[in-house]
């Protein structure tokens, strides 16, 4: 089965993230090392697809802050904001058979799944809300990955410093059964603050990792020479690639 051959292969393609706070090539080396350490116990000890807790429905938060943007002021984006995003496309593409542009429309009439669950942002806040779109691996299944395929990067509308923000995940989280393409937050569609209309929610991951503003999917063999080669906005700014929880 194919999905099976690339999760295998993933999991031999460990990327080593490099911190930029160490400066020397030793200390590059050991934050490197335990990037790996922990990410490669983190598979030990929890099974690949076990699943992030959920809650019940009362247990969501009564306000879900934004982070990070929280309204995009590109030009690109207000436009689609006035328009209630009805031309909003978001683009499947890399290192797939078959390219595909899909409406919010396509979206939702995809099979959903709808789960309440944590996000814990690296800040040290938390909320719980109750997050609705399509599973990740029913879009890039039906895109088809090619073989080389070893991560999915995430493009984004907004921009952070001057740089288009974009995140990434190898394809063990990819096809994880709680990575979604969320389109909606508490039954309503998703607020600007919180990322309209697309983010990602990778449910194992802290909250950096949930790109928001969703325009493209890419599927790519490497991370090297996107943004600054660590895999995220943030992982180009130090922080660890792989943020798991």
């Amino acid at each position: 089965m194919r999905r099976r051959n690339f999760l295998v292969a993933a999991g031999a393609a460990v990327l080593a993230g490099c911190n930029k706070v160490a400066e020397s090539a030793p200390g590059a080396r050991l934050l490197s090392a335990a990037e790996r350490w922990h990410k490669g116990a983190h598979r030990l000890l929890t099974n690949r697809e076990a699943l992030a807790p959920e809650y019940p429905r009362s247990a969501v938060s009564p306000f879900f802050r934004g982070n990070g943007t929280t309204d995009p002021q590109e030009p690109a984006y207000q436009r689609h904001a006035a328009e209630g995003f009805a031309n909003w496309r978001l683009e499947v593409g890399g290192l797939v058979e078959t390219p595909m542009s899909l409406s919010l429309d396509n979206l939702r009439r995809l099979p959903q799944r709808t789960q309440v669950t944590r996000h814990d942002c690296v800040e040290g806040w938390s909320a719980i809300g109750e997050w609705t779109g399509p599973q990740l691996s029913l879009l890039l299944e039906a895109a088809g990955l090619r073989e080389e395929a070893r991560f999915i990067v995430f493009r984004c509308a907004d921009t952070l410093n001057g740089d288009v923000y974009y995140e990434s995940v190898d394809l063990l989280d990819a096809f994880h059964p709680q990575t979604i393409v969320a389109h909606s937050l508490n039954g309503a569609p998703l607020p600007i603050r919180n990322g309209a209309p697309l983010r990602m929610r990778i449910e194992r991951q802290l909250g950096y990792k949930h790109a928001k503003y969703l325009t493209a999917i890419e599927a790519v063999a490497s991370l090297e020479g996107i943004g600054g080669g660590e895999g995220g906005y943030w992982e180009d700014r130090g922080y660890q690639w792989y943020a798991g929880i």
